[in-house]
């Protein structure tokens, strides 16, 4: 198993790379965020995926990513290629707030993923989101805010304002960790649609 690799950056191209390490050089498929920021000099860490016709290298310049990947491609239909795909698309955040969302739009974005399988991916992540790198303390459908607390107001009003509740929970969730519990209503709100405009 083929855990990390570090070397010279001999190629890229769109979608891999080769790292050079000591004259071997390594077909390395990688995202586009991690190849726009590969130095000359890189240390990628890896996951190699064997198959009865080949050996692929995925590369990862952090374990956040790396995390991710993984847990997409425990997914029926997500292989290496179009997780790599869905990396590119979506940061870890957006990612995220898509799955916890059920936003299968933003899902859909990535080449490789129709309808249906971002269907299953929002279904399939939902309960394991809040483990996520960037995802833990988001506030994942099911753990609802306590009605007649501030937060829960919060949430009741900008639901009223026509956003989906899942995101507004987040969203409030995410406001009331940077403002402390004993915000006021008003200020959950304001703190809240700044959160859902990003």
């Amino acid at each position: 198993m083929i855990a990390q690799l570090t070397g010279l950056v001999a190629q890229r191209n769109e979608a891999s790379c080769v790292i050079d390490v000591n004259g071997v050089g390594y077909l390395v498929h990688a995202s586009s965020r991690t190849l726009a920021a590969l130095p000359d000099r890189a240390t990628l860490l890896t996951e190699m995926q064997v198959r009865e016709d080949a050996i692929t290298l995925f590369g990862f310049a952090q374990s956040e990513e790396r995390d991710w990947f993984r847990l997409l491609t425990t997914v029926q239909g997500v292989g290496g290629r179009v997780a790599l795909n869905i990396l590119s698309t979506l940061s870890s955040r957006d990612l995220v707030a898509a799955i916890a969302a059920g936003d299968k739009a933003s899902l859909g974005r990535a080449n490789g993923v129709g309808p249906k399988l971002a269907a299953r991916l929002a279904t399939e992540l939902r309960d394991k989101v809040g483990g996520m790198p960037a995802g833990a303390g988001l506030a994942v459908p099911g753990a609802a805010m306590p009605t007649g607390s501030p937060a829960g107001d919060a949430v009741s009003a900008l639901t009223n304002l026509g956003y989906r509740r899942p995101e507004t929970e987040a969203a409030v969730h995410r406001a009331t960790e940077r403002l402390g519990t004993d915000t006021t209503l008003d200020a959950l709100i304001r703190e809240g649609l700044k959160e859902l405009a990003r």
